[in-house]
C-alpha cells in the first residue's frame, strides 16, 4: 500500500477517467476503485447501460447493476441525483464460479476484433 509506484500509477489511471464518462456522473469513490480493482470505466458503463440484471440497492433509491464478463461480474451501484442525473457511486467486481477468471476491457476487445492487435 506505501509502494510509490503502485500511487502513481493509480493517480495516473485516476486522471485518464472522465467524471461524466457516457453522460453520467461518476463520483471520486466510483473513479477511485475502477483504478484500484482494474475495471474499466467503459465496462462499468456498458454495465449500468445493459445489465443483465439489476436489483435494489441498500442505498435509498439507488440500484445495482450486473453483468458477466469472461469470469468476473461486474456491479455497478447508482441512482438518479437531485436533478434527475444518473450517478455512478460505486464499482466491483467479483469472480463468477466454474469459470476461468480472465477480462478483456470492452474496448481492448473491440479493437482486437477491428484491427487485429
Amino acid at each position: 500500500k506505501n509502494n510509490p509506484r503502485v500511487k502513481s500509477s493509480k493517480l495516473i489511471y485516476f486522471f485518464l477517467m472522465d467524471k461524466d464518462f457516457g453522460g453520467v456522473i461518476w463520483t471520486k469513490h466510483a473513479l477511485d476503485k475502477l483504478g484500484e480493482r482494474g475495471i474499466s470505466q467503459s465496462d462499468a458503463w456498458a454495465t449500468w447501460r445493459n445489465p443483465e440484471q439489476s436489483r435494489k440497492a441498500k442505498i435509498p433509491g439507488a440500484w445495482v447493476y450486473y453483468k458477466t464478463y469472461g469470469g468476473q461480474k461486474i456491479e455497478v451501484v447508482a441512482k438518479k441525483n437531485e436533478k434527475g442525473e444518473w450517478v455512478i457511486l460505486s464499482v466491483w467486481s467479483r469472480p463468477v464460479y466454474g469459470k476461468e477468471v480472465k477480462t478483456e476491457p470492452f474496448l481492448k476487445f473491440i479493437f482486437r476484433k477491428i484491427f487485429g492487435v
